[in-house]
């Protein structure tokens, strides 16, 4: 019998929904909460690491991710001159195995309805629009209690809130998330037929330049840039900026840029980063995914991690009679070390950037995917 027989997730992202199904296919009665009232509703592009392919195929979507996405085993690098030179293919590590792909493209909110059907169809009880205004828990349970007045009691509330966590804020925990010094642009467009992987420059206007495609008819590309206040630019003028800023870059991008035409297309946030030392739970509440690390995307292992951090917890759950001491180290000997240096080496690839020095960027890669390979 699990550890719990009811759970009250918070958050809808990657790392709630994983939650949510897993337990819920395992007969624990959950309730998924998420203030947005539609939680596929924004986002562009998103990369999917095989390590993250694994634990979809776990929670039952991989042939749904599959039919939705792009898959590819290749990366690309290009130089930033006026033709776009390609200099180098190099084969991605299969961090999820052999039968699965190397990397996949997707659009970020497909993902999100996939997950998000898929934990209602296993039985999880979703609330959009609905935030927790307070918990307190006792030996036995937390009593919750909702922004509307409702209230449930929980064996465990799972804050899977995201970066700016509401639970974590409640549980009194301080963690700063930092600003790294980039800033990303991204657009979703139309998919040129030369776009089969990702293709990566370095140089030019921007630190890195890159396309990951998304479907057979789509992709996102973004740019990345020292950070700047783009906070007051217009939709329109959002788009200049990007269109201005790719026309320095060739080959595909020629191609993209022309397509880049609808500025509700385009968006611009900062790169941050923070990091949850051990442990992660307060009594019986957890905090999981970005709620507890978060990193810039330079290796694109952001929802990897959170999806991992919900199969892990979601085994030692399963497998434990009651909360105890010993499954929560053995949930955090599992996860914490793995997670800190994913976000490290993420850190670590950006401030190479950032100082224009020239790093092991193939060895500190390769280090993390051998790391990935092995199921957390």
């Amino acid at each position: 019998m699990p550890a719990v027989q009811n759970v009250l997730v918070v958050g809808a992202g990657a790392a709630g929904t994983a939650t949510a199904i897993l337990l819920a296919e395992a007969g624990v009665a959950v309730d998924l909460v998420d203030t947005k009232p539609d939680v596929s509703a924004l986002g562009s592009g998103i990369t999917l690491q095989g390590n993250a392919l694994r634990i979809l195929r776990q929670l039952g979507v991989w042939d749904e991710v599959r039919q939705h996405g792009f898959a590819f085993t290749t990366l690309g690098l290009r130089a930033p001159d006026a033709a776009g030179t390609p200099l180098a293919e190099i084969d991605d590590i299969r961090t999820g195995g052999p039968d699965l792909p190397a990397t996949m493209g997707m659009y970020r909110p497909e993902l999100a309805r996939i997950l998000v059907d898929r934990a209602v169809d296993a039985g999880a009880k979703l609330r959009l629009g609905t935030i927790p205004a307070s918990l307190e828990q006792d030996e036995d349970g937390v009593e919750v209690r909702f922004a509307d007045g409702s209230r449930g009691r929980y064996d465990l509330v799972v804050g899977a809130d995201g970066v700016r966590s509401w639970t974590r804020h409640e549980l009194g925990i301080l963690l700063e998330t930092c600003k790294t010094g980039m800033g990303i642009w991204r657009v979703f467009a139309p998919r040129p037929a030369s776009v089969t992987r990702t293709d990566l420059f370095y140089g030019g206007p921007c630190f890195i330049a890159g396309y990951c495609p998304t479907g057979e008819d789509s992709l996102y590309a973004y740019l990345v840039e020292a950070a700047q206040n783009r906070s007051t630019l217009a939709p329109q003028q959002s788009l200049e900026v990007m269109r201005e800023l790719a026309a320095a870059y060739h080959g595909p991008w020629d191609e993209i840029r022309k397509s880049m035409t609808d500025a509700t297309r385009v968006n611009y946030t900062w790169f941050e980063a923070h990091f949850l030392e051990a442990p992660w739970n307060r009594g019986r509440v957890v905090l999981i995914g970005d709620a507890a690390h978060t990193c810039p995307p330079t290796i694109a292992q952001g929802a990897a991690q959170a999806l991992e951090d919900a199969a892990v917890l979601y085994d030692v759950l399963t497998r434990a009679d009651a909360l105890t001491e010993e499954m929560w180290s053995e949930f955090h000997a599992r996860r914490v070390e793995r997670a800190r240096a994913v976000v490290e080496a993420s850190l670590q690839l950006g401030q190479w950037l950032l100082n224009h020095e020239q790093g092991d960027v193939s060895g500190l890669i390769g280090r993390i995917s051998h790391l990935l390979a092995e199921p957390a």
